[in-house]
């Protein structure tokens, strides 16, 4: 199979497979087949596709292919009850005509693989795998954890859904608090996945990271009390307003500093800011979403790098350190305090990360440091920190913009 075909049949995973695994899911009431059925499908278009081509509805097809999979099963099973002969029925009409996605399905399915039957790591590694179209390898490099970890992670949680009989809706409304953080969790690593790809040959992908805040505004819509909805609503809003200025030619990331804030999305930004503001008039308090939502707002609404309010982004994230510290969250604040205070205080924040050990398998904390390091003038040390961050980094693109800083020094 060429390589061209594995891309169009990768793209049309991204953009259908949610659908196609959500509308399986209404048929077979089971998550974890339902994918199941649906990689067998994707199995026979490598088969069959390289002879007959990509069809015009490649996810009616493998929906379809899909559903017949299904039907077979429950026929070697002698199982040929009303259900068998409705779907059966169903399949006669013309592929393009029963090929009928309901967006509500996708989010039936984000709540069905957050049931709380599972662990948190459960819900969100399935979550990412069945609606964010991930693959096992991006998700363990997500986690940090061995891809085998998350291989067998997914696939318990797939058997624990099954063996729960958990069902394929969306839950009532007295249900909802004990699945909403998750539910809320797995929306933003879908969209981060969007915004800063984990791996591959590009950047972002906006196509990832639309999805995700569609969901999130049907979310924050099922839940008009719930303030981290809007929060995170708010949050991708804000951030993807700046998607028209961080590509360049030939898909060459743009980093913060350099962006034409001009391209910036306005009417983004406005969205943003006013689920930011109905988050703040619920009246509860920010949480981690909305705090990173005010950080993106203090980004959006400045003329530039220099003219950015960095103290108050500092104090947002210590205040998001102490609610919901990790890493990640720590070494934001460390770029931002650079900025406030300097590199040095800065570089102390980085090097207590690196002596903990935290994200050792990260090219993160390599990259920042490097970069404090060069600002301190020490060029030798900033050298070797860039090359353990190219061999840690997964992006292709992320490894080009490290490589022409090195190639700088």
């Amino acid at each position: 199979m060429n390589a061209d075909l594995q891309r169009s049949i990768d793209v049309i995973w991204r953009i259908e497979g949610a659908r196609v695994v959500a509308t399986l899911a209404r048929m077979v009431g089971d998550v974890g087949l339902a994918e199941d059925l649906a990689q067998d499908a994707v199995a026979d278009a490598l088969e069959q596709w390289p002879e007959s081509g990509v069809p015009r509805n490649a996810g009616a097809w493998l929906t379809a292919v899909a559903k017949r999979k299904a039907i077979d099963a429950w026929r070697r099973r002698e199982r040929l009850d009303e259900r068998y002969r409705a779907i059966a029925h169903d399949l006669d009409v013309v592929v393009d005509d029963a090929w009928e996605p309901i967006a509500d399905d996708v989010l039936k399915l984000v709540f069905a693989a957050c049931h709380p039957v599972l662990s948190r790591e459960a819900q969100v590694a399935l979550t990412l795998r069945v609606v964010g179209g991930l693959t096992s390898e991006e998700i363990a490099r997500m986690f940090l954890v061995p891809v085998t970890t998350m291989q067998q992670r997914i696939v318990r949680a797939k058997k624990t859904l099954t063996a729960a009989r958990v069902p394929f809706e969306i839950p009532e409304p007295r249900e909802w608090p004990e699945r909403m953080a998750a539910v809320l969790s797995v929306i933003y690593l879908v969209f981060t996945e969007g915004y800063s790809a984990t791996s591959g040959d590009r950047w972002i992908r906006p196509d990832v990271a639309a999805e995700a805040l569609r969901l999130g505004r049907m979310v924050a819509a099922l839940a008009p009390r719930e303030p981290e909805a809007h929060g995170l609503v708010a949050l991708m809003e804000l951030q993807a307003s700046r998607f028209p200025a961080r590509l360049g030619t030939q898909g060459r990331p743009i980093l913060l500093g350099d962006q034409d804030r001009t391209r910036w999305d306005r009417a983004q930004i406005t969205r943003g800011l006013d689920a930011l503001h109905r988050a703040d008039a619920i009246g509860r308090g920010r949480g981690p979403y909305a705090l990173q939502a005010a950080i993106a707002a203090c980004h959006a609404v400045a003329p530039s790098v220099a003219k950015t309010d960095w103290e108050q982004i500092v104090t947002l994230y210590e205040a998001l350190d102490r609610l919901a510290g990790n890493p990640v969250v720590t070494l934001n604040r460390a770029v931002a305090v650079s900025m406030a205070s300097g590199p040095d205080a800065a570089l102390a924040i980085v090097d207590g990360l690196a002596d903990e050990g935290r994200l050792r398998n990260s090219h993160l904390v390599p990259s920042v440091r490097g970069e404090l390091l060069l600002q301190l003038g020490r060029i030798d040390e900033a050298r070797d920190e860039l090359r353990r961050a190219i061999d840690r980094v997964g992006n292709d693109r992320q490894r080009d913009v490290l490589m022409e800083k090195l190639a700088q020094l």
